[in-house]
């Protein structure tokens, strides 16, 4: 346990009447000779002799066992002193306190020379152990440099000093490695994102003598929605871009011209946008099993709202080796289905006569007998998608027309030739067809959507 520290005034009150001789034996082997020459001046006080220890502190300690050019005795005091602090720390009367002091007293001028006896503590260091082999292999292995090693800029052996350097220059290296492996991955995505690719130019396809006319559709369109349906993906629609172009001009140019006809045999339909009238090539697949993005036929439906609304409408599909014209209600909502139900309950003699029509069950319905029972029977088989398969609610099982009931479409179609498009004559054998169930179609209209100030369920309604 180190000694109290005494205050400056408990040091200076002390007297200092007594000398003390020196018993130790410096490092040089020979006795101090510095209290000896005290007592041959005959001084009685030790600060006369002493010489000030602000000009001893800044002094360079010389080393051990090692004589400088100065005075030999203050070289003496100089080893005396260093080891009587090492020692004890302490003489007994008040000079470490008084050094300690001096040394705060001293610490500006000193700069940032550490003090060695400080940092090295009190009492004589440890021996530092000798080395084996395997110390040494493990020390080499695995360097470990003391903080006050490092803080000092020893405490670690020049074999471990550079050992650790090499480590560190190695990581250093790879670091700087890794770095370059990255700038260059960089490098190569940057490259893969700007390299451009180029798609062959696709030719446009011939037309053998044959002209694009407005009435009817051009062979090279429906060769076009072929390869279409065989290449179905985006990159392939875009390499064949023009050719694209070119068969929906055509289809749309031939909307164009067989809107007219039909508003002439049906003067409900009104005369609206070719983009509201035509359907879209793209197709919905979020939430459909088929995920190719193109509908590999083109396809329009006229209505008093075009090929959108809650009205009965005509529709005309091109499709090679599928060509539909047809028309009705596909898919009604909850509100148009019950008035259809309610018209073949209350009234069934108006669907009846609809349905019977000669034209009509030719065109649509050549299967079926000339009576009723066969005629709403094919009807009903025309329709059987997405049919309930028991009684709607409300209804008798035993109802003559339960068939006619379960029913959620109400619609009729037929096929034609892909020929029947692209003949000079193509519109007349389209509105033939067309003709023929706009009494169909007006029926429908006046049960789910009837005029103002009309019976929708009145005999004259439906004729």
């Amino acid at each position: 346990m180190p000694p109290k520290k005494r205050t400056a005034a408990e040091a200076a009150s002390i007297p200092q009447t007594s000398r003390r001789r020196s018993g130790r034996i410096g490092l040089s082997g020979k006795k101090s000779t510095y209290f000896e020459a005290a007592d041959d001046d005959g001084s009685d006080e030790l600060s006369t002799v002493m010489p000030p220890r602000k000009a001893a502190k800044t002094q360079a300690t010389p080393k051990r066992g090692k004589k400088a050019a100065s005075d030999d005795d203050e070289l003496l005091y100089e080893d005396e002193k260093s080891e009587s602090e090492i020692d004890s720390g302490d003489d007994g009367d008040g000079y470490v306190e008084d050094k300690e002091e001096s040394d705060d007293d001293n610490s500006e001028s000193e700069g940032s020379l550490p003090p060695v006896a400080q940092k090295r503590g009190r009492g004589r260091p440890a021996k530092t152990p000798t080395p084996t082999k395997a110390t040494a292999k493990k020390s080499a292995a695995k360097p470990r440099v003391s903080d006050a090693g490092a803080a000092k800029g020893r405490g670690r052996p020049k074999a471990q000093g550079k050992a650790v350097a090499k480590a560190k220059a190695k990581t250093k290296s790879e670091e700087s490695d890794a770095e370059e492996d990255d700038d260059d991955d960089d490098d190569d995505d940057d490259e893969e994102e700007n390299l451009i690719t180029f798609i062959p130019a696709v030719k446009l396809r011939d037309l053998d003598g044959v002209d694009y006319e407005d009435e009817r559709l051009h062979k090279n369109t429906f060769l076009f929605l072929k390869d279409l349906k065989a290449n179905n993906n985006r990159k392939w629609l875009k390499a064949n871009d023009k050719e694209y172009r070119r068969s929906l001009k055509d289809w749309e140019s031939f909307v164009e011209t067989l809107t007219e006809k039909i508003i002439e045999a049906d003067d409900t339909i009104p005369e609206l946008p070719i983009k509201d009238v035509v359907f879209r090539i793209y197709r919905d697949v979020r939430f459909s099993k088929d995920q190719t993005p193109y509908k590999p036929h083109y396809s329009a439906a006229w209505s008093r709202t075009g090929r959108k609304g809650p009205y009965a409408c005509y529709y005309v599909h091109a499709e090679p080796g599928r060509c539909i014209i047809g028309g009705g209600i596909w898919h009604p909502d909850a509100e148009a289905l019950a008035l259809l139900r309610a018209s073949v309950d209350e009234r069934p003699h108006r669907i009846r006569r609809v349905l019977m029509n000669p034209t009509f069950r030719k065109t649509f319905l050549p299967e079926a007998k000339a009576n009723e029972k066969s005629v709403l029977a094919a009807f009903a088989a025309k329709n059987q998608e997405n049919a309930l398969k028991k009684k709607p609610k409300g209804f008798h099982p035993e109802h003559r027309d339960i068939e006619l009931l379960k029913l959620r479409n109400y619609t009729i179609g037929t096929e034609i030739e892909e020929a029947d498009f692209t003949t000079d004559d193509a519109q007349e054998k389209i509105m033939r067809v067309i003709s023929a169930m706009v009494e169909f179609v007006s029926f429908l209209n006046s049960v789910v959507k009837p005029d103002p100030n009309v019976d929708s369920d009145s005999d004259e309604a439906g004729e």
